[in-house]
């Protein structure tokens, strides 16, 4: 079952492909206009083991004085996941309950992935955490969002260690800093690498390459069309 909300959530018209412009066109991508959304949110029932998994974790947070309304933005069901939208000041208070709730049991959290979405103002940055149950044999995702400008999510260390190495990969690349983690630095670019490279305005060419001095370019000068 495939639900969403009638109402996604439009953040940009992109145009063309690749996001290159200003060159010779010789694909056909170049008049292409696509909208990019993001679903909205998803209507009761949601089908499966989801309805139980939302009350579920409703009636643990209230029993620690937290209301479902003010830790989730918005439930999706979207290609038959579901997804909780965390407010993040909550996020550490909403993985508690997931972990250690008898009714949910999700022991285990399977990595962290950043998403970076420019045109989505105030919600530029997106941490994306995929949940197991290996008790009730569930998966859920947790997604929570960061202004460009604050870019600080709370770290999910002490809660799920396995989460260690997934922040670090995630800051390296996005520039999301978890506050909490006990070593949050760099794991696969140098220590003084400038800018994070999986962002979606961190240039396509033209970086010098350290450890050879040679340098890629611009994707706008690798190749002429004359």
């Amino acid at each position: 079952m495939t639900r969403h909300g009638d109402h996604d959530e439009r953040i940009e018209v992109r145009r063309g492909m690749f996001g290159v412009s200003g060159t010779g066109d010789t694909s056909g991508y170049g008049r292409l206009v696509r909208e990019v959304a993001l679903p909205g949110e998803s209507p009761r029932p949601y089908g499966g083991y989801f309805d139980a998994v939302v009350d579920q974790l409703a009636e643990a947070l209230s029993g620690v004085d937290v209301e479902f309304s003010d830790a989730v933005e918005k439930v999706v069901v979207f290609r038959d996941e579901l997804t909780l939208h965390v407010r993040r000041d909550q996020l550490p208070q909403v993985a508690q309950q997931l972990r250690d709730a008898p009714e949910l049991r999700f022991e285990l959290c399977l990595g962290v992935s950043g998403v970076h979405y420019p045109e989505d103002q105030g919600r530029e940055l997106h941490a994306v955490y995929p949940l197991k149950s290996i008790t009730h044999n569930r998966r859920i995702r947790l997604e929570v969002a960061a202004p460009d400008a604050d870019p600080h999510i709370p770290s999910l260390f002490s809660i799920y260690p396995t989460t260690d190495w997934h922040e670090r990969e995630t800051y390296d690349f996005f520039g999301i800093i978890f506050d909490g983690h006990p070593s949050l630095t760099r794991i696969e670019m140098p220590d003084d690498w400038q800018g994070h490279p999986q962002r979606k305005d961190y240039p396509l060419g033209g970086i010098p390459v350290q450890y050879k001095g040679a340098q890629i370019p611009p994707p706008d000068e690798r190749r002429a069309y004359n």
